[in-house]
């Protein structure tokens, strides 16, 4: 097949929104490559408020149900149909088990022949995700008989994700509400997706459980550091009471929970302006780091060399801990996050803490 602007590159990945920030790698890169805009087929609520409008995204087709059976799957078939009207082309696939995206596209007339799945350019040992997306950006689908390469050395190996005109504009009226504006602030996201489903959340599935009060000690700490700034509490509405328990467990003022009210372009310019965040590796962390927020980011089992946010002009520290020899957020203490937050800030302000 040889490439026109009709046959422009799609990507195929259905993933939570760490992952979709982190996608953002390949888009750009397969838009530097080929001059196109990416389209996008991906699943959940974050994907469409995420990549709507950022520079090398196309088209987004969103499904919610990927793992039903077909037959009893109409959001599939009626995804099907458009990727039929729009044409095949070159597609690359990123799942674990990539045989049902890869069957879906064939059935809307891609050939097996334009399909690179992620499944054969394995990671490495030590590699983080940002440099196996630049590796799977410069690969060619097989039946693609024209391609540009990818020059790897002009490849940015790091998430990035730009605020729109309009969330800055509307961030201002909303930090008024809450009399939070002309405020320096820092940020907080304490909860995760495994925290808030039904059942004990210190349970030994919920490897990103951080207990409430080692988060109402670093709100303690924090609020003696920084005394002038405001410190809100991230999350989605589900998250809000948890972040009540540890606000009231802090017992110090000015803090904010504002997982009420908080959706994805929001939370992109709100940390666009904030001083900082600190958080369980998670989506936001990921978002804060995408435009240049620097973050604190406390790790579960998840391999940080392969999961670490990377953004522009960021500046990450990540902290693991140890259980029992294991690798375990449990095993990270209050005092070990203060001391790498003091440590961020003299990187980033170049000034003692306190005073930014």
């Amino acid at each position: 097949m040889t490439l026109d602007r009709k046959s422009r590159p799609l990507v195929v990945r259905f993933g939570a929104m760490g992952d979709m920030v982190l996608l953002t790698v390949l888009i750009r890169a397969l838009y530097a490559r080929f001059g196109q805009p990416v389209d996008v087929v991906g699943s959940g609520s974050w994907t469409r408020p995420l990549l709507e409008g950022q520079p090398g995204v196309g088209h987004l087709f969103v499904i919610w149900s990927r793992r039903s059976p077909y037959s009893l799957s109409a959001e599939q078939r009626h995804l099907v149909g458009l990727l039929r009207e729009r044409g095949p082309g070159p597609a690359w696939v990123y799942e674990s088990d990539d045989a049902k995206p890869s069957w879906l596209l064939q059935r809307a007339g891609f050939s097996a022949g334009l399909i690179s799945r992620s499944s054969d350019y394995p990671r490495r040992p030590g590699e983080h995700f940002a440099d196996r997306w630049l590796r799977f950006a410069a690969s060619t689908p097989r039946d693609l008989q024209t391609a540009p390469p990818l020059v790897l050395a002009a490849a940015a190996p790091y998430s990035q994700l730009e605020v729109s005109t309009r969330a800055r504009a509307q961030l201002d009226p909303w930090l008024r509400e809450r009399g939070l504006a002309g405020r320096p602030l820092i940020l907080v996201q304490a909860g995760n997706k495994r925290t808030m489903r039904i059942g004990p959340r210190r349970r030994a599935s919920n490897t990103k459980y951080w207990p409430e009060d080692r988060w109402s000690a670093v709100l303690r700490g924090l609020r003696a550091f920084h005394p002038q700034h405001a410190l809100l509490l991230l999350g989605v509405p589900r998250e809000a009471r948890l972040n009540e328990e540890v606000m009231r467990h802090a017992a110090v003022s000015d803090l904010h929970n504002v997982a009420d009210d908080l959706p994805i372009p929001r939370l992109l310019a709100l940390a666009e302006r904030a001083t900082g965040l600190i958080s369980v590796d998670s989506g936001p962390a990921h978002a804060a780091a995408a435009v240049g927020c620097s973050v604190v980011v406390l790790f579960g089992r998840a391999e940080i060399a392969q999961y670490a946010p990377r953004g522009p002009n960021a500046t990450v520290r990540s902290l693991a801990g140890l259980v029992d020899g294991e690798q375990s957020i449990l095993g990270i203490n209050a005092e070990q996050v203060l001391a790498t937050w003091q440590e961020l800030m003299t990187v980033t302000s170049g000034r003692p803490t306190g005073t930014r």
